[in-house]
């Protein structure tokens, strides 16, 4: 059994950053691929960014390319998620999902945890 919980999430001013943070319970964090997506009112889950469980490959969808990285640190079971640039069509919540031995890329139904989720929102 993992748990996750989310940190960081705040309102900022366009052009701001924000660091989330995502902190796992258990002894198997490093056996999990780790991601962030997120969720606007009346839009789907988006998979946002992914780190695979070795921490060698990431991933990023094209809207965030470029301004959001993702990192890991398996000695203290931590994710990260560094967003820059931020712009008001960032705004939503963030969750921090782990997939047993997955790859820097999966799917919300792939996804074995959830965290709560933390909100962001960026004013214009």
């Amino acid at each position: 059994q993992v748990q996750l919980v989310e940190s960081g999430g705040e309102m900022v001013q366009a052009g701001g950053s924000l660091r989330l943070s995502c902190v796992a319970s258990g002894r198997t964090f490093s056996s999990y691929a780790m991601g962030w997506f997120r969720q606007a009112p009346g839009k789907e889950r988006e998979f946002v960014a992914g780190i695979s469980y070795t921490g060698r490959n990431t991933y990023y969808a094209d809207s965030v390319k470029g301004r959001f990285i993702i990192s890991r640190d398996n000695a203290k079971n931590t994710v990260t998620l560094r967003m820059d640039s931020l712009k008001p069509e960032d705004t939503a919540v963030y969750y921090c999902a782990a997939h047993l031995y997955g790859s820097k890329r999966f799917t919300a139904d792939e996804s074995d945890y959830w965290g709560q989720g933390t909100q962001v929102t960026v004013s214009s």
